[in-house]
C-alpha cells in the first residue's frame, strides 16, 4: 500500500503533534516495510532523521493545497490512502482517508487556540459530511467527546494511544545543588503555567526550590517576570529531557485540558514523580494511579502537592514505581500497528461506499 501523511506538523520545531507525526511515520515505515510512506506538505520541513528507505518526503509549491495541490500530488504518487495527522484531510473524495483528532481544544475555548480559526470552521464540516473515512483519537476521552460533538458513527472513530520515545528512561543524575520542579511542554495558556508559578512562589517562601520551564513559548503566551529560582530554558533537545525529568523533585503538568498529555508519559517512563491535573485524558494515560492528580484550578492544592514532593519524597516511591509499570503499556510500535489496522478498515469502508 502507498500511504501519505500530512507533514505540516513537522514545519514547527517542537510540540506534541509534531512528535506524533514524526514518530508515527518512522514506526509505520519500520514495521511495515512492504508499504511505501510519503510525508507531504506545501511548507518546508526537515525529513525525520534515520528514516527507512520506504519513507519519502516531498515539499510542494502548489497553491490551494487542500482543495487542489494535495489531491494532485496524491494522484501523481498513486497514493492509496491519506492520513491527516492534524485535523485535516483533502476535501475531494478520491480515496480513503483517516483524520487524527488530537483534542477538542479549538472548540472548547478560543483563547486556547487563537490561530485555529481555519480548524474551527472547516474540520466540523469535514467530519459531519463524512469526507474522512475514519477518525483516530489519542484517548477514549477524546473519542467519546468527538462522537458526541460531531455526531460521528462510533464504528468510524478509533482511540489509539500515543507513546514516548525509547530514549525516555531513568537517568542517573547528580543531585542538584538546589532541588527543582520541572514543566516540559509548549508554553501556552491552556497549560496553566501562571497558576503553577503562583503555587511555586508559595512553596518558595519557606523552601529553597527552583521551578524550571522547558519548552517553546507560543506567541500567545505571556512570559512571567524574571525572579530568583525561576528558570526559563526555552526549547530543549530530546536528549536533555530524560535528565531533566529524572533529576526533578517532581514533574509538573497542571494542564486545563489535554487530548493525551505526552510529557506526562515521557516523565513516567523516566520514573519521575508526576503532579498533574484531573483532566480525563491525562487520568486515562496514568490509569489514575501512576501520578498525583490535583484540581487544575486549585492553586493551594497544587502548592501542597509541591511541598510534599520536596519534604517527604520517600512517600512517593510507590507512585514512581507504578509510573514505570504503567508506561510499559505504550510504544510507538503498538501505535503504528493499530494505526495500520485503521488504514485497512478505512479501505474496506471506502470500497463499500
Amino acid at each position: 500500500m502507498i500511504i501519505a501523511l500530512d507533514a505540516t506538523p513537522l514545519t514547527v520545531p517542537t510540540g506534541g503533534v509534531r512528535r506524533y507525526t514524526e514518530e508515527l511515520a518512522l514506526a509505520l515505515a519500520r514495521n511495515f516495510p512492504d508499504d511505501q510512506y510519503w510525508l507531504l506538505s506545501d511548507q518546508s520541513f526537515a525529513p525525520p532523521a534515520n528514516a527507512p528507505a520506504n519513507l519519502h518526503c516531498e515539499i510542494s509549491e502548489a497553491r490551494r493545497w487542500w482543495s487542489w495541490g494535495l489531491p494532485q500530488a496524491l494522484s501523481r504518487l498513486h497514493v492509496d490512502l491519506f492520513h491527516g495527522t492534524d485535523f485535516a484531510v483533502p476535501y475531494v473524495l478520491q480515496r480513503p482517508s483517516v483524520m487524527t483528532l488530537h483534542d477538542l481544544s479549538p472548540w472548547l475555548d478560543r483563547t486556547w487556540q487563537i490561530s485555529a480559526s481555519r480548524i474551527r470552521r472547516r474540520t466540523p464540516i469535514v467530519l459531519r459530511a463524512g469526507i474522512c473515512t475514519m477518525v483516530t483519537t489519542p484517548t477514549d476521552a477524546v473519542r467519546r467527546a468527538a462522537i458526541e460533538r460531531f455526531s460521528l458513527h462510533p464504528d468510524r472513530v478509533i482511540a489509539i494511544p500515543l507513546a514516548a520515545s525509547e530514549q525516555f528512561r531513568p537517568v542517573d543524575t547528580t543531585a542538584p545543588s538546589t532541588p527543582y520542579f520541572v514543566f516540559a511542554g509548549t508554553l501556552e495558556p491552556r497549560k496553566n503555567i501562571h497558576r503553577l508559578i503562583e503555587a511555586w512562589r508559595e512553596v518558595r517562601k519557606t523552601r529553597e526550590v527552583d521551578l524550571v520551564l522547558a519548552g517553546r513559548a507560543r506567541l500567545d503566551f505571556e512570559p512571567p517576570r524574571s525572579e530568583p529560582g525561576l528558570r526559563l530554558l526555552g526549547a530543549v533537545s530530546d536528549g536533555e529531557l530524560p535528565g531533566l525529568y529524572s533529576g526533578a523533585a517532581a514533574c509538573m503538568y497542571p494542564s486545563l485540558y489535554e487530548g493525551f498529555g505526552l510529557p506526562v508519559l515521557e516523565a513516567m517512563q523516566c520514573g519521575a514523580l508526576v503532579i498533574t491535573s484531573r483532566d480525563p485524558a491525562i487520568t486515562e494515560v496514568t490509569d489514575g494511579q501512576a501520578a498525583i492528580h490535583i484540581d487544575a484550578e486549585d492553586t493551594r492544592a497544587l502548592a501542597r502537592a509541591l511541598e510534599a514532593a520536596v519534604d517527604i519524597p520517600e512517600n512517593f516511591a510507590a507512585i514512581r514505581a507504578q509510573a514505570l509499570v504503567r508506561a510499559r503499556n505504550f510504544s510507538w510500535t503498538r501505535t503504528a500497528q493499530r494505526t495500520r489496522e485503521v488504514y485497512d478498515a478505512a479501505c474496506r469502508v471506502f470500497s463499500r461506499a
